[in-house]
């Protein structure tokens, strides 16, 4: 069995949110297909430990929205690397409330929907929810993010066995260290765009205030990558 296979389906990178009463949470999820056109249904796959899934079982209303290929890290990061259980995701966010009472996330989204859950599937770690679409629209034009440019281009490997990948990346000297968290790969090359860290700044030189761009990790989270010395 060869699981790099899996690497070669494409993905996209959602938003997806729900409601329990007056709470409102919602998660970073690749696990959104359609299924059917007349009527538009949707399959939305959620690992039963997020809070966000507790949300759909208990109200039964659901909503996705499609990021665009430049969300930044740090978005991406308080979604998909915070428990809703310990904050509160949707401070300072742009949502507004759809027809089913699903909150919707409209920053860094190219177009939405949002639907009534029909019937579920147990995968066992995860549930299948079928969900039919109530509303949708197109909230800007834009390019949208897949998780493969997620993992390889905005985050960079996620794992220290991508081997492969690593190899690729290894053609300069320059040290990339990894989060232990999130297996963010900081590049000196790059810096840190979003934390107005300039290109060429080694992680060294980082400010001791840093923080990983997408989980929020501090410095001391971060090994050296093997092989990029």
């Amino acid at each position: 069995m060869n699981l790099l296979a899996l690497r070669k389906l494409r993905y996209g990178l959602y938003v997806v949110s729900s409601r329990r009463r007056d709470r409102f949470n919602g998660l970073i999820a690749n696990g959104v297909s359609q299924v059917s056109a007349v009527p538009a249904n949707f399959v939305v796959s959620i690992n039963k430990e997020n809070l966000t899934h507790e949300f759909i079982k208990a109200s039964k209303v659901l909503s996705f929205s499609v990021l665009s290929k430049n969300t930044p890290l740090s978005f991406i990061g308080r979604f998909g690397f915070n428990s809703g259980r310990e904050i509160n995701k949707f401070k300072g966010v742009s949502y507004k409330i759809g027809k089913t009472g699903a909150p919707i996330v409209l920053d860094n989204t190219l177009a939405y929907v949002e639907a009534n859950v029909i019937n579920e599937a147990d995968l066992g770690t995860h549930t299948i929810f079928i969900a039919q679409m109530v509303d949708s629209d197109i909230i800007r034009e834009g390019e949208p993010m897949t998780y493969d440019y997620y993992a390889e281009v905005k985050r960079g490997p996620t794992s220290k066995k991508a081997s492969l990948y690593i190899e690729q990346i290894a053609v300069t000297k320059a040290q990339k260290y990894q989060c232990r968290r999130c297996f963010y790969i900081y590049d000196p090359e790059f810096g840190d765009p979003d934390g107005n860290v300039s290109p060429g700044t080694s992680f060294e030189l980082l400010p001791d205030d840093w923080k990983c761009p997408i989980c929020g990790a501090s410095k001391n989270y971060f090994d050296k990558l093997e092989g990029t010395e």
